[in-house]
């Protein structure tokens, strides 16, 4: 099949669009007054898109870039939130003097043309409550 007058991107494209959009967050978040501690972190665990910090609170970041807008809660899955809640523990091991931060879950949704929308605490990894994850 020929993919030049495909529709449908390719892997390279995908990935591509998801870096970009990571940027766009990233910017996003910093004109809201958070510094960016880390982007695209990789652990055995997976991989985080962006950990901020504004005050005392301290953010791992999901982006999800869609080409409309669509439904936001459905975009990332419990496995996925797990995932990061995993990734999250392993880098505060190695930083822990931020432990005792304010901790959150977020996610920014990215589409052309619009606005981020960024939802405070929107992942809720399974079997966490609070702090604890």
């Amino acid at each position: 099949m020929d993919r030049s007058n495909s529709k449908i991107p390719t892997r390279t494209d995908r990935e591509r669009y998801g870096r970009r959009a990571e940027l766009i967050a990233a910017a996003f978040l910093m004109l809201k007054g958070h510094r960016i501690l880390a982007r695209r972190h990789r652990t055995p665990f997976g991989e985080i898109d962006i950990i901020a910090k504004r005050g005392r609170r301290l953010a791992f970041v999901e982006v999800k870039y869609r080409a409309t807008s669509t439904n936001h809660q459905s975009a990332i899955s419990p496995q996925q939130a797990a995932r990061i809640a995993r990734a999250a523990t392993h880098w505060l091991a190695a930083h822990p003097a931020l432990g005792d931060s304010d901790m959150g879950f977020d996610a920014i949704f990215i589409a052309p043309w619009r606005r981020p929308i960024l939802l405070r605490d929107a992942l809720q990894p399974v079997g966490t409550s609070g702090r604890t994850f």
